[in-house]
């Protein structure tokens, strides 16, 4: 049997391959809409892809079935109560499918949604007792699923799937079964998501939080509450899957605009995002425009930041920084990417248009600030888990998140200091505030990191 577990950066999202080269038959299970992994692995192993898998309707990635299956001919599988509007073959459960050496067993494991999938894998070469279990979004190393994006209407509903799904059906199978689950840390598919790519459900059941409780009750009142904030993107990408994602080849591959083209896409209403570091932005930068720059999680923010139906401009500093742009962007369901400024930002500045720039201020000047007694609007823009472990003395707490969705109440003539983690939220907070209005904002340099390593005084 041949097995694969693919990792997209980011998002979090683990997907797989399962197949038999001596049949020359794969099966891919949760793919990424950038399909190129498996073709690859479909030539090199000499596997054709015959089935494409997804355990569920995905809310924080769009789906590569679509992309298989034009480019493949395999056909698509979910469960067959899924809620999808395109042509599938319907799974249930205890059906069993054969790939050459490899059994995989179809369990129904709701909870993350009402239609959730597990896959039990046997690998029949080295015996008839099951190797591992693809959990799909029930069963991560170190948490679950969260039951919540189907609505609160359905909530109580979920969580007893989930109790019923992980302490119920789980329950007969043996502690030695590998547990391969659909994400790992930086999804918001749960909260407390391990790093690790793989467990045991001996592991999980000793050391799982979410796998510990004796009573239904206490399960569902930790199962209701303090779930991580549902990105703009969610109900988008939920969409396009539900409705089968349109295939990239509709989307252009590069789209280098001159300042005067890239202006008038602006005046248009076009997101403007840009993705240089924080230093960078904050030199100069195209007024308007948002800092979003590169880290693992940029996905989630751009997800959390831009309405999913905005056309986008990007400014980028080389045509690479484009292609990877555009490929996070693809990978939520952000199609509408209009081209990047030709050149960037110095094409800008050389054409002679206006530019902004957004201070940094260190933790020292901070320091000085505070020393002499002046009037300052610090806000930390970390989360609750965050602020409640330790905060810069003075500050308020706004969570990136709350002045995202307007839930804040801000003077627009103050100086107001941003700060978080170790920069790169601040920028976004403060770009953002900058395109509402808010002239005077700065960003504090490697946020409360750099704060509390210079030795100054924090508070809880």
């Amino acid at each position: 049997m041949y097995f694969k577990q693919i990792t997209t950066p980011g998002l979090g999202c683990f997907s797989y391959v399962i197949g038999c080269p001596a049949a020359g038959e794969m099966v891919v299970v949760d793919p990424k809409r950038d399909v190129q992994d498996y073709l690859d692995i479909s030539r090199e192993e000499g596997m054709r892809i015959v089935h494409v898998i997804d355990t569920h309707v995905h809310a924080d990635h769009v789906s590569g079935a679509q992309e298989l299956k034009s480019q493949t001919g395999c056909d698509i599988m979910v469960y067959e109560t899924s809620p999808v509007d395109y042509a599938f073959t319907p799974l249930v459960e205890g059906q069993q499918l054969t790939v050459g050496n490899a059994k995989l067993e179809v369990l129904f494991t709701p909870g993350h949604t009402p239609d959730a999938l597990s896959l039990l894998v046997t690998d029949t070469t080295r015996g008839d007792e099951p190797w591992m279990l693809l959990t799909g979004d029930v069963l991560f190393v170190g948490d679950i699923g969260r039951p919540d994006l189907v609505g609160g209407a359905k909530l109580d509903e979920q969580v007893q799937n989930l109790w019923n799904s992980l302490y119920v059906k789980f329950a007969k199978f043996p502690d030695s079964l590998e547990v391969f689950p659909a994400h790992g840390a930086g999804s918001l598919c749960g909260r407390g998501m391990s790093s690790k790519p793989s467990s045991t459900l001996g592991f999980e059941r000793r050391h799982n939080p979410m796998l510990g409780f004796d009573k239904f009750e206490d399960f569902h009142r930790a199962m209701s509450q303090n779930f991580p904030a549902r990105p703009k993107s969610f109900s988008h990408i939920i969409s396009t899957n539900a409705s089968g994602a349109p295939l990239l080849e509709r989307c252009p591959l590069d789209l280098a605009m001159n300042p005067y083209k890239f202006e008038e896409r602006m005046q248009d209403g076009a997101v403007v995002i840009d993705v240089r570091d924080a230093a960078a932005y904050a030199g100069y930068h195209i007024p308007g425009s948002l800092n979003i720059g590169f880290e693992p999680s940029l996905a989630n923010w751009v997800g959390m930041t831009v309405e999913p139906d905005a056309d986008i401009l990007l400014v980028v500093d080389t045509r690479d920084d484009y292609e990877r742009m555009r490929v996070e962007l693809h990978r939520i369901g952000y199609d509408n990417i209009l081209g990047y400024l030709s050149g960037g930002i110095q094409a800008w500045v050389y054409s002679g248009r206006a530019v902004d720039s957004l201070a940094i201020d260190s933790a020292q000047v901070l320091q000085n600030i505070q020393d002499e007694g002046k009037e300052i609007s610090l806000i930390d823009v970390r989360t609750p888990v965050e602020w409640e472990g330790g905060r810069i003395p003075g500050a308020k707490h706004i969570p990136l998140v709350d002045i995202l969705d307007g839930k804040f109440d801000l003077d627009e003539n103050a100086h107001h200091l941003i700060y978080c983690a170790a920069g790169y939220r601040a920028n976004i907070a403060a770009s953002y505030l900058q395109k509402h209005g808010y002239w005077d904002v700065r960003s504090l340099a490697g946020g409360y990191l750099a704060w509390s390593r210079a030795g100054f005084k924090t508070e809880k």
